[in-house]
């Protein structure tokens, strides 16, 4: 493979050398808004979860792509990654799972990537700095005929405008309904799962425990109410809880109605139905290893989280805390004093990371069946 050099630059100046990797970004250029993710294992589903919609993501482990890619791993249809930044990609994949090598992968789902680059001191960066837009390409000739260098990159990034504000929910959604988990058969529990981003391990993990329908983002509670749903699931998902009024609406009218559940960014709209607020944090929470603590119970939970937004606490009026992230302090989970409703904002489908809060869809079914 030849090597083509690279540059990321950030919006705040910052400039970083590296090789390019993966597709070729459309006029030689990516841009969007650089987070870290701390995972050991399991880039595959870090990059096709559509959850970083909108943004580059730096892996901070050393070596990315050792046992290759496998559509098994898939979180959706495609990547909605911006880009995806390495210290070094494996040039040779070692797994009997894998189908293809991720330099290949990303080529197919035209996902741009650099390599080679210091990734601790752009982490380190981005933890003084907060999560900053920015802009990489190979420096050259481009496949449109212009030209990208450090004052190109440097333009671009400061014109890319993050995701604060941006509908990016509206981007990833399923298009129409579709069923999961088979036929709905009399006994068996049914759930609408509200489709913000949703993930490939959480329709499993539904799946397992009731039939599903997955429905657009834009679906109101009338059209989820006319399917006779048992529950009502509230998906993760990509950005500003801010820019989905049309969810937070139609999770007002569901409340009470039926019981929700909510995971990730259904979980930030939930409190926001609850009348609560969300606030962005300086850098987010991504990684498979963050300590959370059950306050109903007192036990320790390692969990698997990625998200930017978090719900301020105490905002909420009518519910209480349930879970508390050990390392920050941020709400991780609530549940409802008048509704039966609850969310949490970490991952417990754990794709990937940690299984320790999976007892949570089966909460779910409980509290659907005894509703």
């Amino acid at each position: 493979m030849s090597v083509r050099p690279a540059l990321l630059v950030l919006a705040d100046g910052e400039v970083f050398e590296g090789e390019a990797l993966g597709a070729e970004p459309a006029a030689g250029v990516a841009t969007g808004e650089v987070v870290f993710n701390t995972v050991l294992t399991g880039y595959q589903e870090v990059i096709s979860d559509p959850s970083y919609a909108g943004q580059i993501v730096t892996f901070t482990y050393p070596h990315i792509g050792n046992y290759g890619a496998t559509p098994a791993d898939d979180e959706s249809r495609r990547p909605f990654v911006r880009g995806v930044v390495v210290r070094e990609l494996a040039r040779r994949r070692s797994s009997w799972r894998s189908n293809e090598d991720l330099d290949a992968f990303l080529r197919r789902h035209a996902v741009p990537g650099i390599g080679g680059l210091d990734t601790r001191r752009l982490t380190r960066h981005i933890r003084d700095a907060g999560a900053v837009p920015g802009a990489f390409g190979a420096v050259g000739a481009a496949a449109d005929g212009s030209t990208v260098d450090e004052a190109r990159l440097r333009a671009a990034a400061a014109a890319e405008p993050g995701t604060d504000g941006v509908d990016l929910v509206a981007q990833v959604t399923t298009a129409e309904p579709y069923a999961v988990g088979g036929e709905r058969s009399s006994g068996r529990l049914h759930v609408v799962a509200y489709d913000y981003g949703i993930k490939t391990t959480i329709l499993r993990k539904l799946g397992a425990i009731a039939t599903v329908d997955v429905v657009p983002a834009a679906t109101t509670a009338a059209e989820v109410l006319a399917r006779e749903p048992d529950g009502v699931f509230l998906s993760n998902g990509p950005g500003d809880p801010t820019t989905v009024p049309y969810a937070v609406d139609a999770i007002r009218d569901l409340l009470g109605e039926v019981p929700v559940f909510g995971i990730c960014l259904g979980h930030q709209l939930l409190a926001t139905a609850l009348g609560g607020r969300t606030e962005k944090l300086p850098f987010g929470h991504h990684g498979g290893n963050h300590p959370v603590r059950n306050v109903l119970t007192g036990h320790v939970e390692i969990t698997s989280q990625n998200h930017s937004f978090a719900v301020v606490d105490g905002s909420a009026p009518t519910a209480e805390v349930t879970h508390v992230n050990l390392n920050d302090g941020v709400v991780e989970g609530i549940r409802s004093t008048e509704v039966p409703a609850f969310s949490v904002q970490h991952h417990p489908e754990a794709g990937p990371g940690p299984h320790d809060a999976s007892y949570l869809f089966a909460q779910f079914a409980d509290l659907m069946a005894s509703a």
